[in-house]
């Protein structure tokens, strides 16, 4: 009953077990993500309601649905379009999902966007061993590069099916660019990028990577550069020009385009910018207790512990960051606007097996010309930018203190639990989240899971809904003794196209996007993720709205680590709170599932 349960409550979803990129010559093509079934879609729309809203309101929803639905009506219109807009496009969702997600998104990056990946600490201490890791992982990126570049390319497969390789070809040299309305990207020439940003104490220096002839940079050639770079940056720049990036979008848009005007700044941005991506030498951060080393690490990777911290540190517009602190610390912040975290996974798989090797064999090269050393980039501040950049310091401190990040290990079980009777373990991580949040606050609310669509051409991601009638009986009746727990496609992204369709060709609205129900159904609080790597790490982020959570699992065989958070302004969510609920359902999902064995079976 209790399999049954998890498997109907919990949504399909295309969760990427990272394997090893194979290369795959005359590869067929990738078929088309298909257009949804309309009817089907909005079938599911109400399901997901039931949970969320009054029996008024969900009969109003159902009333507004059949006349979107009628025939001739305004539903059977866009939704024609809609099948146009698939024959004409490579993907008719990922410009518009990517488009009104991200780049018309004014909040800041991190936190809000942009997630942190935290690696295991390594066996380092001190700045000869950051230097020297650092120095390994640029050419563990540039191994990866160089594989993916490769006749033939690289292609990841997952359950034996190929995924889109299509975004590995837009993590280099790719940067989101301010603006005061919307943001936009910027690509650079496959070949064209030859250097990488390197940001130590404020500072940002440009490092060549390539020798005169093509050929990478050897681990010991970056080293010595990376030796050069920190005798040149010992002491802290003044003004956290880094910082600018962590501001809302519409701010930095203003003060980007104030930055700029000078020329210095504009070839120094332009520098970043061509740049293939970041890596950040961190100062060692503040010592805390071993019971909060994790929280307080995730915390530091994703926005760098604020303005008198690490967080002038970053250049947040870069698509990738590799954080490299002085104590150990390591791992990624990446912006989603250009390509989502199963693909940095694939890609920071990759790099942490490089970085895992002994020391590099590989014998020195004498190029044609000599490499010259990391140059500096400077920055002039006009008042006017001294200004914006204290703003934005004020604006990452007050999201910095905000955010409250919660991360544990939870040894009992891993992902081998529920796979031995047949359960998904992402369905059944979710329903105990569900439970675990109905125990905390006495209802359930609207809750997205990502999901990725790699496996359609041009595919990225979308969200599926995890609110379901079979879920809210579960919760209810598990802690109610006199009951017993009985048996029980994404809608949001054909919806999404739908508004998309009305925008862009003058349609009104539908009145079924502007109801009550689809305003509940839509306030995310609950934003949950999963992590399946052969890797020991834990993504986070933030929440997708002030009174909700976020909440990211990564199983491993007999554990799982768990990252959550939630922002103190609001007295209803609780971080420790959400996390202690977690692990007692867990506990008792667990025995549930023990004792209902015999029926299982």
């Amino acid at each position: 009953m209790i399999r049954s349960l998890i498997h109907c409550a919990a949504p399909q979803r295309a969760t990427i077990f990272l394997n090893p990129l194979r290369r795959v010559h005359s590869a067929p093509p990738l078929p088309r993500q298909p257009v949804p079934d309309l009817r089907k879609t909005l079938t599911h729309y109400l399901r997901s309601l039931q949970p969320l809203v009054s029996e008024e309101e969900l009969e109003s929803t159902r009333e507004l649905v059949e006349y979107f639905l009628r025939p001739g009506g305004q539903g059977e219109e866009l939704q024609r379009q809609l099948h146009k807009r698939a024959e004409k496009t490579d993907n008719w969702l990922t410009d518009w999902r990517q488009e009104c997600i991200y780049l018309e998104n004014h909040l800041p990056l991190p936190v809000h966007s942009s997630p942190a990946v935290i690696l295991p600490q390594q066996e380092y201490n001190d700045w000869r061993g950051q230097l020297r890791f650092a120095s390994k992982l640029i050419c563990g990126v540039l191994d990866f590069k160089a594989k993916i570049e490769s006749p033939g390319g690289l292609q990841e497969l997952w359950r034996g099916q190929r995924l889109c390789p299509d975004q590995y070809y837009k993590f280099f040299g790719s940067y989101r660019e301010p603006g005061i309305k919307r943001d936009r990207i910027l690509f650079q020439p496959r070949n064209k990028p030859h250097h990488v940003t390197v940001c130590k104490n404020y500072q940002f220096f440009e490092l060549d990577v390539y020798n005169s002839d093509g050929s990478p940079l050897t681990e010991d050639q970056i080293h010595q550069q990376m030796l050069f770079l920190r005798a040149h940056s010992k002491k802290t720049d003044k003004e956290p020009v880094g910082v600018l990036t962590t501001d809302h979008r519409n701010s930095w848009g203003r003060a980007y385009s104030a930055l700029i005007r000078d020329r210095l700044n504009r070839e120094s941005v332009r520098s970043i910018q061509r740049s293939l991506f970041t890596v950040c030498l961190d100062a060692t951060a503040l010592k805390y207790s071993e019971d909060l080393y994790s929280s307080r690490t995730a915390a530091q990777m994703l926005h760098g512990g604020g303005s008198h911290a690490n967080s002038g540190n970053r250049w947040f517009d870069k698509t990738l960051q590799f954080v490299v602190g002085e104590d150990g610390t390591c791992g990624l912040i990446c912006d989603q606007a250009t390509a989502d975290a199963s693909a940095m996974l694939t890609m920071l798989h990759h790099v942490f097996n490089y970085c895992s090797e002994g020391p590099s064999l590989q014998p020195p090269r004498t190029p044609l010309t000599r490499v010259p050393p990391p140059r500096k980039l400077y920055f002039n501040f006009p008042p006017e930018s001294k200004q914006h950049i204290e703003q934005a310091k004020r604006n990452l401190d007050i999201l910095v203190n905000d955010l409250d990040i919660c991360c544990f290990s939870f040894p009992d079980f891993g992902k081998k639990f529920p796979q031995r009777y047949k359960m998904r373990p992402g369905a059944f991580l979710q329903v105990c989240l569900q439970l675990a949040y109905y125990r905390l606050h006495g209802s359930l609310c609207a809750t997205s899971e990502a999901v990725s669509l790699r496996a359609f051409h041009h595919g990225r991601s979308d969200i599926v809904r995890c609110s379901s009638p079979e879920v809210l009986e579960f919760v209810q009746a598990a802690d109610d003794p006199k009951k017993s727990v009985l048996q029980g496609q994404s809608v949001d992204g054909a919806i999404l196209a739908l508004k998309m369709l009305c925008i862009s060709s003058g349609m009104a609205l539908p009145a079924l996007f502007m109801d009550t129900s689809f305003a509940v159904s839509s306030h995310w609080k609950l934003f949950t993720g999963q992590v399946s790597a052969p890797m020991d790490c834990v993504m986070c982020y933030g929440p997708l709205v002030p009174d909700g959570y976020s909440v990211c699992f990564a199983p491993s065989q007999d554990s799982i680590t768990v990252c959550v958070s939630a922002f103190d302004c609001c007295q209803e969510t609780d971080a420790e709170r959400l996390s202690d609920s977690l692990q007692g359902a867990l506990r008792d999902v667990h025995s549930l599932v023990l004792e209902c064995r015999p029926g299982d079976e």
